[in-house]
């Protein structure tokens, strides 16, 4: 498979790309890889890129976009932070994403037992990560049941993918609020914003639509 081009970009809508991310995790979960010469594709885009989707997911090493989703170079804009939070470098990123390089798509990927879930679930501290962990606190705080606090921890598996869940409406909240950029490009149907699930025992993507 050949790299993105401006014209096979500009032909992409959100819904397409929203359809290439589904079928590709598909092919993930089935071990049925497309044939691609990643040295041809390097060589497709040394003089520019035109990915189709920003992809918005957790550092952790289980849960690669390009892997997960099938893509190849020049597919994709991969922006990683542990938890999948986003601050104003990140929306930033994302504004030049869409806006000047013509993604169609931002996805906002959470995973099952999240470390940086588990980790604010635990009211975790140590150097700056503490910092971090606070930025996904309003997650945790947001699921309210179980009410006991003895199961509101890492320990609580089902706590914990509830509040990734919770953590991943929240960032996208964040997003359509705190980029004029971003909202406006969403209102007028240029892109589509979206959140998703990353399960890491089947390798599954549930996307919330």
């Amino acid at each position: 498979m050949k790299a993105h081009t401006k014209i096979t970009q500009a032909a992409m809508t959100p819904e397409k790309s929203l359809q290439f991310l589904k079928e590709g995790n598909i092919r993930f979960q089935n071990n049925l890889k497309t044939n691609r010469n990643l040295l041809e594709q390097v060589n497709d885009t040394s003089e520019g890129q035109f990915p189709f989707a920003t992809i918005l997911s957790c550092i952790d090493s289980r849960v690669s976009a390009e892997l997960v989703f099938d893509q190849g170079l020049g597919d994709v804009f991969s922006v990683r932070i542990a938890g999948n939070f986003v601050n104003e470098d990140i929306l930033g990123s994302m504004e030049f994403a869409c806006k000047l390089a013509g993604t169609k798509l931002i996805v906002v990927l959470g995973h099952t037992s999240c470390g940086a879930i588990k980790g604010a679930c635990d009211d975790a501290k140590m150097g700056n990560l503490t910092k971090l962990i606070e930025k996904i606190k309003p997650a945790v705080n947001a699921v309210k049941s179980p009410e006991e606090a003895s199961l509101r921890n890492s320990s609580n598996l089902e706590f914990v993918d509830n509040v990734s869940e919770k953590n991943v409406n929240l960032t996208i909240d964040r997003i359509i609020k705190e980029s004029d950029v971003l909202a406006e490009m969403q209102n007028n149907g240029d892109i589509l914003i979206i959140g998703a699930m990353y399960n890491i025992n089947t390798g599954a993507v549930s996307f919330y639509e």
